[in-house]
């Protein structure tokens, strides 16, 4: 082997086989438990079929995990991948935009963590995962990171600023994890889970004439009802503050003068790091619970990713009291300040909005009409809800271009408000129908540097307005 290529981790096996299991533990179940005395062609070829797949799949494991390599070398990390065709990736330092580090149950039987680095790029080589390594390791990488980092500042603006000690802002208590728990509803979870464990169950037991006669006779007797609906509530409630502390226990935002630190989870500990100049833009969102009890999430879109998992840990605490919330975002990025008041759009764009088709509405009534005609009231209710749904979308959409920030809050059920600078955008395209046209308004769409490329838009502004937008993103080109 050559000096400073390694090899990850041989509990990296294990770990692959832990996901392996929870994959294919249904399968198992269903074909050699619930059908084991079943004769059936299909279950006898479907036992086959997962014994060989199951063989493959760990003889993959083994062998990825020889042949599978890393080097920091110079500027860069090389990746060494492939079993039967090999492919070499470098990877340099200086495109990793943010990193990722999870320690699960099974990481800390070994003593171990995972470590993952993001870099600006998309598609399927746009991140570095050290899914299992040694802690000192993990700490080995982190600083020759920093140290190539800040050689590349130093050649840029020729003075470096030592990174300062890490200021807590924010640590999740008992107190905000129960308000999490209600506020998440995650305690209503155990009614469906119930649900669907009786669907399966009823399939493979005769249980439906059982469950009635329990039923008649929960009936007669309505007061032992009302009991087991207070215990089943009760019973989800400490199930959802389980799974709440279990997810965002522990929870500490931090920064220092280059980068932002957010810390969560007991059960699965993740800790994630973003420098600051890394971040594109600002989205505040509230749901309709969230907005009635004045809580907020705020997410930093980065060029590192913008996936549902990257929000997801890039995320300030989601439930957080709103201007706690905003006092923690000013302090750790002051150039990212949220003005609650900005421009609403004339009345003309409300009756544009209630005039655009109701596609939804439409394919109801074919389908009702064709298969369930005694159901098309249903028709109805649904296209109530969409005006309803437009009307709060009018209500609750604004925008604000100051300076070189641009604001725009949208959405009715679930409010979300989109903060970026100018020099942050990619892109600007003016859109305009023939109905909006006929208005004399267009649609805004900006366009964000992530992974994948973030989108927001902006429906409703007047053609003079979208002028002028278009002309101020001009004067960046103009200003380089």
């Amino acid at each position: 082997m050559t000096r400073g290529v390694k090899r990850y981790h041989p509990a990296v096996i294990v770990v692959e086989l832990v996901s392996f299991i929870k994959n294919s533990f249904w399968f198992f179940l269903f074909l050699f438990v619930l059908k084991a005395s079943s004769t059936s062609n299909w279950v006898i070829w479907g036992r086959y079929i997962l014994l060989l797949a199951s063989v493959w799949t760990i003889l993959t494991i083994i062998l990825k995990w020889y042949f599978h390599r890393y080097d920091l070398v110079g500027d860069a990390i090389v990746i060494y991948e492939g079993i039967m065709v090999k492919k070499q990736r470098t990877v340099g330092l200086h495109r990793i935009h943010n990193r990722t580090s999870s320690t699960t149950f099974v990481h800390r039987w070994f003593g171990l963590t995972s470590l993952t680095l993001v870099t600006g790029t998309s598609g399927e080589n746009a991140s570095v995962e050290f899914k299992v390594i040694k802690k000192e390791e993990k700490e080995r990488i982190l600083s020759h990171l920093e140290q190539k980092q800040d050689s590349f500042e130093e050649l840029d603006v020729h003075v470096v600023d030592k990174p300062s000690e890490r200021k807590i802002h924010f640590q999740s208590t008992r107190k905000d994890l129960v308000k999490a728990s209600f506020t998440s509803l995650s305690f209503l979870a155990i009614f469906p889970l119930l649900s669907a464990l009786y669907a399966n169950l009823a399939d493979f037991f005769q249980i439906e004439e059982t469950t009635e006669n329990a039923f008649d006779y929960l009936l007669l007797h309505w007061w032992m009802l009302i009991i087991l609906f207070v215990l089943a509530l009760a019973l989800s409630v400490v199930i959802g503050l389980i799974q709440t502390t279990w997810k965002y226990g522990n929870y500490v935002i931090s920064d220092d003068n280059e980068r932002i630190y957010i810390e969560k989870g007991i059960g699965n500990f993740i800790s994630f790091s973003i420098q600051k100049q890394r971040v594109q833009a600002i989205i505040v969102e509230q749901t309709i619970l969230k907005r009635m009890l004045g809580l907020a999430s705020i997410k930093l879109v980065s060029a590192g990713g913008n996936d549902e998992e990257h929000q997801e840990t890039s995320s300030l605490y989601p439930f957080m009291p709103k201007k706690e919330a905003y006092r923690i975002l000013h302090t750790m990025l002051p150039d990212y300040q949220i003005e609650e008041h900005m421009e609403r759009f004339p009345i003309k764009v409300l009756w544009l909005k209630l005039l655009r088709p109701y596609y939804l509405s439409v394919l109801l009534l074919i389908g009702l009409w064709v298969f369930k005609r005694e159901w098309l009231w249903i028709t109805a209710i649904v296209f109530v809800i969409s005006v309803l749904i437009r009307l709060l979308d009018y209500w609750f959409t604004s925008y604000l271009r100051d300076g070189n920030t641009v604001q725009i809050r949208k959405g009715g059920l679930t409010n979300e408000t989109f903060v970026t600078h100018r020099d942050r955008i990619q892109q600007i395209t003016v859109k305009h129908s023939w109905l909006q046209r006929k208005f004399g308004i267009a649609t805004l769409l900006f366009t964000n540097k992530a992974k994948p490329m973030h989108k927001s838009k902006l429906y409703g502004v007047s053609k003079e307005e979208a002028a002028t937008f278009y002309l101020w993103y001009y004067e960046k080109s103009a200003s380089l």
